[in-house]
């Protein structure tokens, strides 16, 4: 997995959900809130993806051959695909809690900016449990000698 293309997918959100504050601010004068389901789903996600690495990493280093081909590329595919959607929805909250620091005219500022990083955590965590899925992947060299 590529850092450059992480980093440029944390960029893209955490500019997105800066730019979202402030259109919607200006636009409906009432900015969304965060409810406390949007970071406990990421959550959910990232421990799942952490269970399916332990898994997949336990089905190959203990019981090598139990693992198809195509169901090693799928979880591949997921983590790579959960990977990248993690440092989106991470850049994304940090982003819109970023954009509520510093904000007193609004008296649901730091709750606001509370909920969005702990999204923003949650989607660090779905991108580290994506690459532990990526790792377990890997398939052990086989010995050449007999």
């Amino acid at each position: 997995m590529s850092p450059a293309g992480l980093c440029i997918f944390a960029a893209v959100g955490l500019i997105g959900g800066w730019l979202f504050h402030r259109v919607t601010d200006t636009a409906t004068s009432v900015p969304p809130q965060v409810p406390w389901a949007q970071p406990l789903a990421l959550f959910l996600v990232a421990c799942i993806l952490a269970g399916t690495a332990w898994s997949t990493r336990r089905t190959i280093q203990q019981r090598s051959g139990r693992l198809s081909p195509h169901q090693a590329v799928n979880r591949l595919v997921l983590a790579r695909a959960c990977a990248y959607v993690g440092a989106l929805a991470a850049g994304a909250y940090f982003g819109y809690a970023i954009s509520w620091i510093g904000v007193s005219s609004s008296d649901m500022a730091g709750q606001r900016a509370l909920r969005a990083a702990c999204g923003g955590v949650s989607g660090v965590l779905i991108v580290v449990g994506g690459l532990l899925l990526e790792r377990a992947c890997r398939v052990p060299p086989e010995d050449d000698e007999p």
